[in-house]
């Protein structure tokens, strides 16, 4: 019995529960319960059963009766269930499930059965989903910070495309404006050997860029005049980085769907049709020879200028423009992930949504993410070789690989900063997490060939001989998974899967020191070990599952 379908049961009976009392002219409040409103929880002491619920608590008030009145007629009706061993009424009405263990061992079965299915739902079956995540300017390698961005925001596409969302990842490209002016002048700079300008960008990066636009040029740069100059090292070198970045994060395991060019904005008049619908929506006014977006109406701390005195456009115009292309585009809900310095953009953005006739927080949100320092030898790594001012994508997985760098990014909350330890990644040791995962995961294939080998195999599944409480602790973790996935999709928090699955890996190493799948020397194989190895597999593929999510190798041999 899954956690699922004892949910839906202990909704069943709650309906029956309150029927009943209406029926015998007991004044009662609808409930207004959804089955999602049913939780259960793992007791943290095993000896309280394999679940546990406080519902009772909850709807006491409304049918009229005490907590563990109500709790006492639920743990009745549960108790005629065959897949139920037994249930208690524990403290002032919490409700403990001991599930038989044929009922918890199932598991084993269904989980190998679904496969790569296990943990998916329907959460979010139906939405469109835009998720805006990286989006470096293109003047210069990706920073750690960026780099975060990248694997939680590759992560959580997976997690939200698990739940049945239709998920577009998008990257902003910010290819126009004063940055990257400063990047072509510092390009420039270099070729013609100057210092580089006070404002601009340095790094070995930038000279390896002017000689890779000089190769590239059909012509003789050096005879033109120096605007025309810059504007090649511009065009061009832009195109370099943006080619750099592309390559940089395949080869970290993310790609976009969608690259979208801030100069489109202004090109196809998005910027035009965004003031206008504003204006009809009576939130457009002209002071000071400006055009302002009245965002003070909706919770800001003061009007935004889109338009300036001088005809050129504020940052914040760009940003109307491409909200309302996003859901012209038929986007349900459009996610952006920000950094830290970003924060202070969330009232003028969520103003500009209500503006627009939308609903902050969820036609609109914004994930805020920390910054990250790599420390190696206890001390933070300063600088990048190449860049000479930031730690980039290439020094982290030049440092631990794509997969340790990818674990250590989001096993934790991105709005927390982080601290990635190179010398701990580097470890073949248990207090490696993504070691630990990956290791027990690499421990269930070999026991799978070990147990082929030794003529184990999956033709019977008795799942009531699954008795040990390493295995009942296994199952009940295992039964997690699907709750842990849907919780982050729904928070938007990826690590919850990481952090779940190293759960998993110190569970199934405890299984595995207690109960053999293989027969030791002589002794036959017995029913005992077939369903076992059912469970090994089924561990397997949730470990499996978790790293796909992730974005992370599952190795079968380590």
């Amino acid at each position: 019995m899954t956690p699922a379908e004892l949910s839906q049961t202990l909704f069943d009976l709650i309906t029956q529960v309150g029927e009943r009392r209406r029926d015998a002219g007991s004044d009662t409040t609808d409930l207004g319960l959804a089955v999602s409103d049913v939780t259960l929880e793992r007791p943290r002491n095993r000896d309280h059963g394999d679940w546990a619920s406080s519902i009772a608590l909850k709807i006491a008030k409304p049918l009229g009766t005490t907590p563990r009145e109500i709790a006492a007629e639920l743990a009745a009706g549960l108790e005629k269930l065959p897949e139920v061993a037994s249930v208690e009424v524990a403290g002032p009405g919490f409700i403990n499930i001991r599930l038989e263990a044929a009922a918890a061992g199932a598991l084993a079965q269904k989980i190998v059965d679904a496969g790569p299915a296990y943990g998916t739902g329907d959460l979010y079956t139906g939405i469109k989903i835009n998720l805006e995540f990286v989006s470096a300017n293109p003047t210069g390698p990706i920073h750690m910070g960026g780099v975060r961005w990248a694997a939680v925001g590759d992560s959580l596409a997976r997690v939200l495309k698990a739940q049945g969302a239709d998920v577009t990842r998008e990257y902003y490209f910010n290819d126009h404006g004063s940055q990257i002016d400063r990047f072509a002048r510092s390009v420039l700079a270099s070729y013609l050997g100057e210092p580089t300008p006070e404002d601009g960008y340095g790094g070995a990066y930038i000279g390896e860029i002017a000689n890779t636009v000089v190769g590239l040029y059909d012509g003789d740069i050096a005879g033109l005049a120096r605007d025309d100059q810059q504007e090649i090292f511009r065009s061009i070198g832009v195109d370099l980085m943006f080619t750099e970045i592309k390559d940089k994060l395949h080869g970290f395991g993310v790609d976009f769907d969608v690259f979208f060019h801030e100069d489109s904005l202004h090109e196809s008049g998005a910027v035009d049709r965004a003031i206008a619908r504003l204006r009809e929506q009576g939130h457009i006014f002209e002071a000071d020879g400006a055009i302002w977006l009245r965002t003070t109406t909706f919770g800001d701390d003061r009007d935004r200028v889109i338009i300036r005195s001088n005809g050129e456009p504020a940052y914040i115009s760009g940003d109307l423009g491409y909200y309302l292309d996003k859901r012209e585009r038929g986007f349900d809900q459009c996610l952006i992930m920000l950094g830290a310095d970003h924060h202070g953009y969330i009232g003028r953005m969520m103003a500009m949504v209500s503006a627009f006739g939308d609903e902050p927080g969820v036609n609109l949100q914004i994930l805020i993410g920390q910054m990250v320092n790599l420390l190696k030898d206890g001390e933070p790594v300063r600088m990048s070789k190449r860049n000479g001012t930031i730690v980039t994508l290439d020094d982290l997985v030049d440092a631990v690989g794509v997969d340790a760098g990818r674990y250590s990014l989001v096993r934790s909350s991105s709005d927390s900063q982080l601290d990635i330890d190179l010398d701990l990644l580097g470890k073949r040791t248990n207090e490696n997490p993504v070691f630990y995962v990956q290791y027990a995961h690499a421990r269930t294939c070999s026991v799978a060939r070990n147990a082929a080998a030794s003529g184990v195999d999956r033709t019977v599944f008795a799942p009531e001989l699954l008795t040990h409480d390493s295995e009942s602790a296994l199952l009940g973790v295992l039964q997690e998974f699907p709750r842990v996935v849907a919780q982050a999709a729904e928070l938007r928090e990826p690590h919850r899967v990481a952090r779940y699955i190293e759960e998993v890996a110190g569970y199934y190493h405890r299984w595995y020191d207690n109960c053999r799948v293989i027969p030791l020397g002589e002794e036959p194989v017995t029913d005992v070990h077939r369903t076992r190895l059912w469970l090994n597999d089924a561990t397997g593929q949730v470990i499996r599952n978790g790293l796909g999510l992730l974005g992370v190798a599952a190795p079968e041999k380590m």
